[in-house]
């Protein structure tokens, strides 16, 4: 019976994880649709996003676990670590891939930060002592493969990798294995959602100082004029695109753990190719099509938790 339990849950951590990377797809989407329509600075967008959700998220908590809120911020401790997860996991892995889209393109910067992936199951072999698991090195290969087909359509000369956008997109998937793994004991101790708020409000006010200050390198401060399609548009990158995409994914990672949740989260390109499909009249190729079955061959794989003869055939 407790193995049936712990099977529904963990079978629910994985769902939440890829609904979670899924609206990263639907936000991705809606902001192909924003900044090719309206003259607006990314920069700004990751303000918007991060300030707006960080606020719902503390009103929630606020109203639902204000003792909670209160413990953290009595601990100064605490709340340099939840200051550390927003800056440095959050933030930098918004305005790091900013930054790689700038020097490369928006192909290469998705496959680039994938190589967060690669860096959370390397990390967690390093500290298990351990070699990875056969099907966590296969969902590897898979979902790395899957996202370079569906970044390049098959033409790898696209992926353009100057130094600076190499140096970059690096970076970014070291931030991708921060924010995800470094949140562990935190998600123990409080929760996702407590973690996922303040995290979220944090890298926010990060984004906007970077953002105020950027008329000191030459980026003038000024507000888009949107039209109720523009706002529309914001709201759904701020409420589903964030709040929801950010909360549900980081919920599943704190069940499922950092190496399949890393891998799970690898569904983004899928669901952003798909979406723009269906809503924006993208052309859905073949290479797409394949690096869709493969990512579902790495969910199956993923999804299955390893028994102790598993654990014995490390890759």
């Amino acid at each position: 019976m407790a193995d049936s339990a712990s099977r529904k849950h963990f079978v629910f951590g994985v769902f939440c994880t890829l609904l979670g990377g899924a609206l990263w797809g639907f936000s991705g989407a809606c902001l192909q649709r924003l900044l090719g329509s309206y003259d607006i600075s990314p920069l700004f967008v990751t303000v918007v996003r991060m300030v707006g959700s960080g606020i719902v998220f503390l009103i929630i908590l606020f109203i639902t676990k204000r003792d909670e809120l209160k413990a953290i911020f009595k601990d100064a401790r605490m709340v340099g670590r939840f200051i550390f997860f927003g800056v440095v996991g959050l933030f930098f892995c918004q305005i790091t891939y900013i930054m790689t889209i700038m020097y490369t393109n928006a192909g290469t910067a998705t496959v680039l930060q994938c190589t967060g992936t690669i860096f959370i199951m390397l990390f967690s072999c390093i500290l298990a002592r351990r070699l990875p698991f056969l099907r966590d090195f296969i969902g590897l290969i898979l979902a790395v493969t899957a996202t370079v087909l569906i970044a390049t359509q098959g033409d790898l000369s696209t992926l353009s990798v100057p130094l600076e956008g190499l140096i970059w997109g690096l970076l970014c998937g070291l931030t991708v294995m921060t924010y995800v793994m470094y949140p562990k004991k935190l998600f123990a101790q409080w929760g996702s959602l407590p973690v996922t708020g303040l995290g979220m409000l944090f890298g926010g006010i990060a984004a906007a100082l970077l953002y105020c200050a950027g008329p000191l390198y030459g980026q003038p401060l000024a507000l888009p004029d949107l039209d109720a399609e523009g706002i529309f548009l914001f709201a759904l990158v701020v409420v589903v695109g964030t709040i929801a995409a950010f909360a549900l994914y980081l919920h599943g990672v704190s069940i499922v753990g950092s190496v399949k949740g890393g891998l799970l989260g690898t569904i983004e390109p899928v669901s952003a190719t798909v979406i723009c499909a269906v809503w924006l009249g993208t052309v859905f190729t073949g290479y797409d099509i394949a690096g869709l079955i493969m990512m579902i061959v790495m969910i199956v794989l993923v999804s299955g938790k390893e028994s102790e003869k598993d654990q014995g055939k490390s890759a």
